[in-house]
């Protein structure tokens, strides 16, 4: 039975790409970092997704994940606040997978958004493969199999969370009906206290005959907020609102991240398709001499010309690096020119390497001995396969294949 609290679960992946850069501290990292201190927090490697596109040459994959990982570390994800692994090293995601294959109806695959989108953006690449197909549903039992309550994802990738909601409420709904589901719900009920019991009943009648969802919604804040039921009794008296079964796999909620506004070099959106990036743990004088090599504003031909903010790609960085008295300062020095481009750029080089100083410093120790970041993803392995277990034995179970 069920002994998680989804909605104290986070799980987030990073497909393995490498090095990393400092939009993805500013997009996800940074996120991870704080949130890890306010939930239980998995994150993973997912290795397995980056095969979904680079099947052909899957030679730097592992490299990349290490990389990655140690990049984590650098940025201050903690592993004794959060669990670090890799997707790979669980083998209960596929199971998962292919257990969640069976009732995935085929159109809800085909209308992912990003399905369409990344077979255009990707024409170089054979992507008429069922992996790539899949790879939503290789998602969604991501998230399904650590019973997660919340993912931090940006606004283009709600759809797939969309797609996870439906595929567990299609789950519960198939098989979330214990033969004597109705006579335990109703004993969950009186476990409640009598004034709780009585408040869960009208709720639930307001909702199932008048359809009220602000109803629902204080039922279920109800139930969870309830100390005297039993996890599993927990389960089946939210599925029992609806009129279901119990909630074997719970829906998880997306939670919206801000859109990085880290600019590259050139001003586009950094990456590393663009060649406009800063790496995490990039040497100082790299930093100063690409930001010090920067394109300004074409039209500021020489230092005697007035320019444009607006038209600057380091103005985008002062944007994100630089105090509201600094920015008044570069405004008006840059539209009276009375302050050069090199200038400009100083204030900014020094706080991006002030940025990076503590992760090259929290790096040190782990490039020393790489032994030690092996240790600590084999622990997450570990830790993330235990509870992958749990979800999975119950799987079993309902789909007709506990063989006890």
């Amino acid at each position: 039975m069920s002994s998680v609290d989804s909605q104290n679960r986070i799980l987030s992946g990073m497909r393995s790409t490498g090095k990393l850069h400092l939009g993805h501290y500013h997009g996800v990292l940074k996120n991870w970092v704080k949130l890890q201190h306010e939930y239980e927090c998995f994150f993973f490697a997912a290795d397995w997704h980056a095969l979904t596109t680079h099947y052909e040459s899957p030679w730097g994959i592992q490299d990349a994940v290490w990389e990655m990982i140690l990049d984590w570390l650098a940025a201050g994800v903690d592993p004794g606040s959060a669990t670090m692994f890799i997707q790979s090293k669980v083998p209960e995601h596929a199971e998962l997978h292919l257990l969640l294959s069976m009732i995935a109806p085929l159109g809800w695959l085909e209308r992912v958004p990003t399905y369409k989108d990344q077979q255009e953006a990707l024409k170089e690449k054979d992507l008429a493969t069922y992996g790539f197909l899949g790879y939503p549903l290789l998602q969604s039992a991501d998230i399904l199999i650590y019973r997660a309550g919340l993912v931090p994802v940006g606004a283009d990738q709600v759809s797939h969370i969309e797609l996870t909601r439906e595929i567990a409420r299609r789950f519960n709904h198939i098989y979330g009906r214990e033969p004597d589901f109705e006579a335990q719900a109703e004993a969950a009920i009186k476990k409640m206290g009598k004034k709780t019991a009585k408040l869960y009943v009208n709720l639930r009648k307001k909702y199932t005959e008048q359809g009220e969802d602000i109803a629902l919604e204080t039922a279920r804040a109800l139930v969870r907020d309830q100390q005297n039921i039993s996890l599993s009794d927990r389960d089946r008296l939210l599925g029992y609102l609806e009129g279901g079964g119990k909630v074997i796999l719970p829906e998880p909620q997306a939670l919206l991240t801000p859109d990085s506004k880290m600019p590259g070099l050139d001003g586009r959106k950094m990456s590393k398709s663009y060649g406009n990036f800063i790496s995490l743990r990039e040497d100082p004088e790299e930093v100063a001499l690409k930001i010090k090599t920067m394109q300004t504003d074409p039209q500021r031909v020489r230092r005697s010309d007035p320019g444009d903010p607006d038209k600057c790609p380091v103005w985008q960085l002062h944007q994100v690096y630089s105090p509201d008295a600094t920015k008044a300062w570069v405004w008006e020095g840059c539209t009276t020119a009375g302050i050069g481009c090199i200038e400009c750029k100083k204030p900014v080089a020094e706080a991006v390497i002030d940025e990076q100083q503590p992760m090259r410093e929290r790096a040190k120790r782990f490039e020393k001995d790489p032994r030690l970041v092996r240790s600590i993803i084999a622990d997450g392995n570990d830790k993330a396969r235990d509870a992958a277990k749990q979800t999975l034995e119950e799987v079993r179970q309902v789909m007709g294949l506990g063989y006890d």
